[in-house]
């Protein structure tokens, strides 16, 4: 299980890797013309056979998702691409989008094919210009050599494709949200039912996918479903990018097979930097419960990690080794998820803020062990009452690290003022 299979990513090292030629080099647009001398359920079968999952953090099955189109609309279909990654920690897609954003065209072309779309959308993250522009490079690339278009090779398939800039919220990564700041408005999560399949995008049927569950598509294609199937395990196939970041001696993007443990990858990886011990991880990025060095063999799938009480999400792993406060990392988290509550439900908008007050506090010493019981309180409060995921995932950090350590809580208002020093989990501070 230690060996990496760099499939979108296997061209980073090349210089021209974002250009047309240098991704024809490698095979790109093969798929396509593969996929265009298909019918357009075979494709839809393919990629339910292969067994691809989202891989945007819920891990819903990408080929049920296309199959829930209605056969029969008076308006367009529209395959939207959510590329508005922002969570911290998670930070796969806009290097794949930098280094092979023609993996991510041909697949929406060959993904609008199936699903019988002729209007693609692509929408980004506003902040991330330099993204913004190599893919509509991309974009103008394959428009040019006739992948976008009328009458795609021949095929009799039009299609159009919109690279869109976000303003910069992270709420707009609420499939949505998207949808509403897509067609110009505030970004905020609509009611459900009816949900974007039936009723999404100006009102048509519309897929809505992450930006590596697209990518992955092309080599499903090309090599078939049961070549996917081998990799990753029986639930969870395939491969995925896992990205590591904090203290960890090479940090990066390590792609591998669905199943590996966070052991495995820290071999390839380096381990923790010199002279410390790992004391608590994220598997799948800010918003899923933490872990500690007792799960280092917890296969990173989607039904192992549930099964250990965290979620596989993004697969955002941050190592954080013993000089970090956990508390301070909390409430860092938590300011993120306050700045960033679209203010639509009143648990989210007033639980992410209180959180922050709470957690400031505690962090500066000045709670008491009572605040522990309240903050889980409110967390109960949050949990399932929000109108999205937002506020259910604002809650994973605080009870995880309450639950874990309780302890640690403690020592701050015991001593009277946290007990770490900021500086030593510093690249500088804490190098021996």
């Amino acid at each position: 299980m230690t060996t990496l299979t760099p499939i979108l990513t296997k061209n980073w090292d090349q210089a021209d890797s974002f250009t047309l030629a240098g991704y024809e080099r490698e095979g790109g647009y093969r798929a396509l013309r593969k996929a265009l001398g298909l019918a357009p359920d075979e494709i839809v079968q393919m990629v339910k056979d292969s067994g691809l999952r989202g891989r945007g953090g819920a891990g819903f099955p990408t080929g049920m998702k296309w199959g829930f189109l209605p056969a029969e609309s008076p308006n367009p279909r529209y395959l939207v691409v959510n590329a508005d990654e922002s969570e911290p920690g998670t930070c796969k897609d806009i290097p794949l989008m930098m280094a092979n954003p023609h993996v991510l065209v041909e697949g929406v072309i060959i993904s609008s094919y199936a699903i019988k779309s002729n209007q693609a959308f692509i929408y980004v993250r506003g902040e991330v210009l330099h993204v913004i522009r190599r893919l509509q490079q991309a974009v103008a690339e394959a428009r040019e050599a006739g992948y976008i278009g009328t009458n795609i090779l021949g095929s009799g398939y039009d299609l159009d494709v919109v690279v869109h800039t976000g303003a910069g919220a992270y709420i707009c990564g609420e499939e949505t949200a998207l949808l509403d700041s897509l067609e110009g408005y505030r970004g905020q999560p609509r009611l459900k039912p009816p949900f974007p399949a039936v009723s999404g995008l100006y009102g048509g049927p519309t897929v809505i996918n992450n930006v590596e569950s697209i990518s992955s598509v092309p080599s499903i294609v090309e090599n078939g479903a049961d070549w996917f199937t081998s990799m990753g395990t029986e639930k969870s196939a395939g491969y995925g990018i896992f990205s590591l970041s904090g203290h960890v001696t090479r940090p990066g993007q390590y792609e591998a097979p669905l199943g590996i443990t966070l052991r495995e990858l820290l071999d390839m990886a380096g381990g923790i930097r010199a002279g410390h011990r790992l004391k608590f991880w994220t598997p799948g990025g800010s918003s899923t419960p933490i872990f500690t060095d007792e799960h280092l063999d917890v296969p990173l799938d989607f039904e192992s990690v549930g099964a250990a009480g965290s979620m596989l999400g993004t697969r955002a792993l941050q190592i954080f080794d013993e000089t970090t406060c956990v508390v301070r990392a909390v409430l860092r988290w938590s300011e993120f998820y306050a700045h960033e509550s679209c203010g639509k439900c009143t648990p989210c908008r007033e639980g992410t803020y209180w959180y922050k007050q709470m957690l400031k506090r505690l962090e500066a010493g000045q709670g008491e062990e009572e605040d522990l019981e309240t903050l889980l309180d409110l967390s109960d409060n949050i949990l399932g009452r929000s109108f999205c995921a937002l506020g259910d995932g604002a809650t994973s950090p605080v009870v995880s690290s309450i639950k874990l350590f309780r302890d640690e809580y403690l020592q701050h208002f015991e001593q009277g003022g946290c007990p770490f020093d900021p500086a030593k989990s510093t690249l500088w501070g804490g190098a021996k």
